[in-house]
């Protein structure tokens, strides 16, 4: 009985998520969320092409990073890459800051800590300026570090690798661009699936998307697509039954999705 009762309040949140997201306006930006380690050309390429061509211009936020030439290397990439500018922002010079993200039509979030990235922007309207421009048809996107905080509930790194664990898996707020789901980076050359797994079945609700090293999504509203040269694993716990467990204790559900997805592949939010 408790079991079919926690299915069926389930199924009740679910339904009202989907109205409500059904009545929000999508995004007219699209983001590029990257796995990390080495980012291949047909990444950039996209990118560039999606945020306008040569006459791009990218705003980076370096601030996941506690290497001080991140931002200068991450601009000679993109430069390299085919854009006009690129803008390393500086959060702790506001109006300047400001300026940048409003005239960037690709925002970028290079690799590092998410939490720290996270830290630096708090307190600013940096967070509310990107996710202005996302909806007004900004290209935003990231890797590692810069992919983890695209979801509103974000992956600090504090988890257990090494079981399916209820509770052990820390969050804190991300961006909150991608809001139905959970991003994990680094995802099969790290061996992550256990950590995102455990964060489903915590929070059944949300999709998980665990893309690989090199590898992309480029997310379209609710609609994403895979690019790159690896795979993006997909966890989907909205129809599961999950069980009720203990904090530290083993996590448990049944009938949970599994999607693998390689270059080429699409997967979207309202499949079940």
């Amino acid at each position: 009985m408790h079991t079919a009762v926690r299915r069926i309040s389930l199924v009740a949140t679910l339904t009202l998520l989907a109205a409500s997201a059904a009545a929000q306006p999508a995004p007219k930006g699209k983001l590029v969320v990257v796995g990390g380690g080495t980012i291949p050309p047909v990444i950039l390429d996209a990118a560039v092409r999606l945020a306008g061509g040569p006459s791009a211009i990218v705003a980076i936020l370096p601030q996941a990073s506690e290497l001080a030439d991140t931002g200068a290397r991450t601009a000679t990439m993109w430069k390299q890459a085919g854009v006009s500018r690129a803008i390393v922002v500086d959060v702790k010079n506001g109006q300047a800051a400001e300026r940048a993200i409003g005239e960037a039509t690709l925002i970028w979030i290079p690799g590092g800590d998410q939490s720290r990235l996270m830290a630096a922007v708090k307190g600013t309207r940096l967070p509310t300026l990107v996710g202005r421009r996302y909806a007004e048809g900004a290209i935003v996107g990231g890797t590692s570090a810069g992919a983890a905080v695209m979801s509103k509930v974000m992956v600090t790194g504090d988890a257990d690798l090494q079981s399916i664990t209820a509770g052990r898996t820390e969050t804190i707020e991300g961006l909150g661009l991608w809001p139905e789901v959970v991003v994990d980076q680094h995802f099969l050359k790290r061996q992550r699936a256990a950590r995102l797994i455990s964060l489903i079945l915590d929070k059944p609700d949300l999709v998980g998307v665990g893309i690989d090293e090199s590898t992309a999504v480029v997310v379209t509203g609710r609609r994403f697509e895979v690019i790159g040269l690896s795979s993006v694993v997909v966890v989907d716990a909205r129809a599961a039954q999950v069980e009720a467990r203990p904090v530290k204790s083993l996590a448990a559900g049944r009938n949970l999705r599994l999607h693998v997805l390689t270059s080429g592949m699409t997967f979207d939010l309202d499949e079940r």
